[in-house]
């Protein structure tokens, strides 16, 4: 049966560590599941941050004057024009070129107005129209190769995204600043690639404890220019967006978890039952067998008839037969009474009794072990008187004097007085004996409990310090110990008079 249990045991832990593997598995890959997503939205709200942002950037362009920037002259004005050129090769091969060409002109030689004169938006107008009729010599001409770009919307952008960049530069600043509003804090770079960037590019995370998301956007991509935006993700932030399926799985794990343990304890259980059937059935034996074997010798002696011609002997067999059935039937009524689950069941006789000769007559009943020193000292005054029943007092006396014997070395002293104090009569039992741990102590009056010093040790069923609390309260009194492991114990009954 141990074996077994042990093996039940084993199973059931291996079996819970399977399955908080499985379960931390599979939230771990949920946990994936719900970070991609979150990356997702973020790059998303990133990228929407950066065309904000670039979006800014062209509005400024176009609010200031086209020539201040480079030339530095209130005169002047840039005309930027884009020419894109296809070519259709053998292999059906597309090619576009990009020109960005910049004129030169005064708005007051294009006029007629003196310098110096403030200039309306009406007259800027004009003279930008003007200028692209006159088509002067370009002050600058770049050209790029726009191949890259899928299609001519797309370098159209690239060439604009230049003019921007050169009227009002991409900056570090600028872009956290549209960011940090979104409530994104990021780490920034600007880079210059060797070549034309026209995709942008996502990392994702390739740590799930400490997750960053890395994304690389061109915004100039005809000068291979590009923001590197570094965001590292709080896991807790991932978090709430599963909260349901965590919430399932705890308690799912929870329930599974109870489940096996409730399981596996009530096999130990079953097997502790088990264990104190056998003790019961090993002690109630060994408890009847002393009166049963002592009632079989005074049957014999009765049978014999020159041992009933002595009055003498004769009234000493008679004796112990009384004795001898008298502690059956307190045996018995100990079993009875011990199996009421209210104490209002248990009869009472109450009737006036002498203590002091009450535990003379327990210590005359007690049968002391061969080999041990046992002194027991009758410290209650004489005429001592209490108002209970006797028979149950004298079994709980009984109790713990058996008890104090039983759990000691080689000797022991045992004591007892009794006193009155408000209304209760308070009776004393102490002893030299093992004494109790700390960890027994609030156990002790539980039922079929037996102390750690005791299991294996002494034969009992953990009922007999259960059947005095249970007397004491079916009197309307109570059951108090103090003890010191090693030292000794001291119990206290109180009776109420």
């Amino acid at each position: 049966m141990e074996k077994r249990i042990k093996a039940l045991y084993i199973i059931t832990i291996v079996a819970i560590l399977a399955f908080l593997g499985m379960q931390v598995y599979w939230l771990y890959n949920r946990y994936e599941v719900s970070l991609k997503e979150y990356e997702r939205l973020l790059s998303d709200k990133i990228m929407k941050c950066v065309d904000d942002y670039n979006s800014i950037r062209e509005k400024s362009r176009n609010n200031r004057r086209s020539a201040q920037n480079k030339y530095g002259e209130d005169n002047v004005f840039t005309i930027p024009t884009f020419s894109l050129k296809q070519e259709y090769g053998d292999t059906v091969k597309t090619t576009r070129t990009a020109k960005i060409t910049t004129y030169l002109f005064s708005a007051y030689e294009l006029l007629g107005i003196e310098p110096g004169t403030p200039l309306s938006e009406q007259q800027k107008n004009k003279a930008m129209e003007l200028a692209q009729i006159e088509m002067k010599t370009p002050a600058d001409s770049v050209v790029f190769d726009a191949s890259g770009a899928k299609d001519e919307n797309e370098a159209w952008a690239a060439t604009q995204n230049v003019q921007i960049e050169r009227k009002c530069p991409f900056s570090i600043e600028g872009v956290d600043s549209v960011l940090n509003k979104a409530g994104i804090k990021a780490h920034v770079n600007i880079d210059n690639a060797d070549s034309m960037v026209w995709e942008k590019k996502v990392d994702y995370h390739t740590s799930a404890l400490a997750p960053k998301l890395s994304l690389t956007i061109p915004y100039s991509q005809l000068e291979g220019k590009t923001v590197s935006i570094i965001v590292t993700i709080n896991p807790f932030d991932v978090l709430p967006g599963m909260w349901q399926t965590l919430i399932i799985s705890i308690f799912v794990s929870i329930l599974l978890i109870v489940c096996l343990v409730l399981q596996f304890s009530t096999v130990l259980k079953l097997s502790r039952l088990d264990k104190m059937r056998n003790s019961f059935i090993m002690t109630m034996i060994h408890e009847l067998k002393r009166p049963i074997s002592t009632l079989k010798m005074c049957v014999s002696g009765l049978d014999n008839k020159k041992m009933m011609a002595d009055k003498e002997i004769k009234k000493e067999v008679i004796s112990e037969t009384r004795n001898a059935l008298d502690n059956l039937s307190a045996y018995f009524s100990k079993l009875r009474d011990i199996t009421f689950n209210d104490v209002e069941q248990i009869p009472l006789n109450v009737q006036n009794i002498n203590l002091y000769d009450l535990f003379e007559n327990v210590i005359s009943a007690i049968t002391f072990p061969a080999g041990k020193s046992i002194h027991i000292r009758n410290d209650i005054d004489k005429t001592f008187e209490i108002s209970a029943d006797k028979t149950h007092v004298f079994n709980i006396l009984n109790n713990f004097v058996e008890n104090a014997v039983k759990y000691s070395g080689s000797s022991v002293d045992i004591i007892v007085s009794a006193f009155q104090n408000e209304g209760m009569a308070e009776v004393n039992i102490s002893d030299t004996g093992n004494g109790i741990s700390s960890s027994d102590l609030k156990h002790i009056f539980k039922r079929f409990y037996r102390g750690k010093a005791s299991v294996g040790k002494q034969p009992g069923m953990g009922l007999g310090l259960a059947y005095v609390k249970l007397l004491m309260e079916a009197h309307g009194g109570n059951v108090s110990v103090k003890s010191s492991e090693g030292k000794g114990s001291c119990f206290t009954i109180r009776l109420p008079q």
